[in-house]
């Protein structure tokens, strides 16, 4: 585990090539500012329930789209992380302890925005023995009571420094999709993700399939990091050794000058290549688009997974 700075500082890593050239901004890769009504009833019902979301935290671009349909990641177990990615906005140091309450405020605003589909995920917890997994387990079943009827999607962690018990405590709990990112190749963590380990993590998607063959897999990778083609590829046959059933690709934009720069822009026709190529691999479902997230249409998404399960096994 990397050694932890004060809370809320940045890691001085994250500094690295950031001092190059950043290309311009594509026009594909421009959006509006937030202004809804939806959005401003979104942000007051999270701030109501003091909750934090991805969304803010990560600076994702498609907050305005999504918080005006009342549609927010809930990231769970604080603000803090203890792992100092290069590529990711969310603070680096001590996280305070574990808010017990927390997953009863989560529930309570999942019913209240009405969602049909709510994905939960957290900061790396690297301080505790089970990486939060009985944090994750009890937010599933507290939203579970109140919204029995919402479907439930984890984008978790790596457990990198936990017991395997870990992993089959979050999937107790019943998640209906289950996903951790790669994030990116594997050349490339060593300077993007320097606190994780790529054949760790495909090893957790792995392990989701061998204790639940039933369980929904997701995982995905951003790009326009500095990797070539052929990495992109051949990630996307380690996921599906794997048994992934969804891949999500995306365009990495640079939260601040000080994280890892963008080493290019991918065009929407080389996304829709590496959407082409990822379904020839037999992907059940791909979402690439430069501003794909993990959790963009995560709703929608879900919905096509699931039908095209069932025409996979009708056709089977």
């Amino acid at each position: 585990m990397r050694d932890l700075n004060l809370p809320g500082q940045r890691h001085p890593e994250k500094a690295h090539r950031a001092d190059q050239a950043q290309p311009q901004k594509p026009a594909w890769i421009r959006v509006k500012a937030p202004t809804s009504a939806g959005y401003k009833q979104t942000r007051d019902i999270l701030k109501s329930n003091r909750l934090v979301t991805v969304c803010e935290e990560a600076g994702c671009p498609n907050v305005g789209e999504c918080w005006s349909h009342g549609h927010a990641t809930m990231m769970i177990m604080g603000e803090i992380c203890t792992r100092g990615c290069t590529f990711c906005n969310v603070a680096t140091g001590r996280p305070d302890a574990l808010d017990a309450f927390e997953p009863g405020r989560v529930a309570h605003a999942v019913e209240t925005l009405g969602l049909a589909h709510v994905v939960i995920t957290s900061v790396d917890r690297d301080d505790l023995a089970d990486g939060g997994a009985e944090h994750f387990a009890q937010t599933i079943r507290a939203v579970r009571h109140r919204s029995p009827a919402t479907t439930i999607e984890v984008l978790v962690p790596d457990f990198l420094k936990c017991a395997p018990e870990a992993l089959e405590t979050v999937l107790a709990a019943r998640p209906d999709v289950f996903n951790h990112n790669l994030e990116t190749v594997p050349g490339l963590y060593p300077e993007v993700r320097p606190g994780a380990r790529y054949f760790h993590s495909l090893r957790l998607l792995q392990r989701v399939k061998e204790l639940d063959p039933a369980m929904f897999t997701k995982s995905g990778i951003m790009v326009g990091l500095g990797e070539d083609r052929q990495s992109v590829l051949q990630v996307m046959d380690d996921m599906r050794a794997a048994d992934v059933d969804f891949l999500t690709i995306g365009q990495y934009l640079q939260p601040t000058p000080k994280h890892h720069r963008v080493d290019r822009f991918i065009t929407p026709d080389e996304f829709k290549g590496y959407e082409t190529a990822a379904y020839g691999k037999g992907f059940l479902m791909v979402s690439a688009t430069p501003l794909t997230r993990s959790s963009y249409h995560a709703g929608e998404d879900f919905t096509r997974l699931r039908e095209a399960r069932l025409a996979k096994l009708g056709r089977g």
